[in-house]
């Protein structure tokens, strides 16, 4: 609990440093004009402060005054040490929170890509396998309709073959008999012819028995 305090003791005893070295010109500039007999040598106790004047030189630069870096050194920890505390308890969490956020959505979309990969690929498996099944389902198809197209022909070919070879029969039945009776034409005819011929040789008639016997000879022959 003394810190906070010792603290604000350096801080007054630096403050009242740099007013005692600001105000000392101050006074010493007005009190210029006076007669000689006003100048007041300082007190030996501010002699740490009141030294460079008197000699007639120049005070440092007061973040360069080696009799402040103390006071500085202690100010630095004080800031940096704020700074970390701010930084630990905003800034870093915060910037925690959104790597962890970012790389959460990386893997999230990461492993969306691979399973929208993994569908793509299944749906061109599946694709690719309805394709092939409609090219074997087609090729099936025309292998099926071309052997019932060459079935149906030879079924045809064998009916047509069937109703020639009956027409041909049936025709050929016709030619017989349309043979067989121009045959028994003839006969009769050449029957008639040779008997009269016998007749107009002979002068007698012969009988049709011995006409027909004469012609079936001649025609066995």
């Amino acid at each position: 609990m003394r810190r906070p305090r010792a603290v604000a003791c350096v801080l007054v005893y630096d403050l009242g440093s740099s007013m005692t070295w600001f105000i000392s010109p101050a006074h010493a500039e007005d009190a210029a004009p006076a007669s000689a007999p006003a100048v007041v040598p300082p007190a030996p106790t501010e002699t740490h402060t009141e030294v460079g004047h008197e000699a007639g030189g120049k005070a440092p630069f007061p973040p360069f005054d080696t009799q402040k870096y103390p006071s500085q050194i202690l100010w630095y920890v004080v800031f940096f040490g704020l700074l970390y505390l701010l930084m630990k308890r905003f800034l870093v969490p915060r910037l925690s929170t959104i790597v962890e956020g970012r790389a959460a959505r990386i893997a999230g979309d990461m492993e969306e890509a691979q399973r929208l990969r993994v569908e793509s690929d299944k749906a061109l498996g599946t694709y690719e396998k309805a394709l092939a099944d409609a090219r074997t389902s087609a090729h099936a198809i025309a292998q099926a309709g071309t052997d019932e197209a060459k079935a149906a022909a030879v079924k045809q070919r064998a009916d047509i073959e069937s109703s020639l070879t009956a027409k041909l029969e049936e025709a050929e039945a016709r030619i017989g008999e349309i043979k067989a009776k121009a045959l028994g034409d003839v006969g009769a005819i050449a029957e008639d012819a040779a008997a009269a011929v016998v007749a107009a040789l002979s002068g007698q008639q012969p009988s049709a028995d011995e006409v027909a016997s004469a012609v079936s000879s001649v025609s066995a022959k």
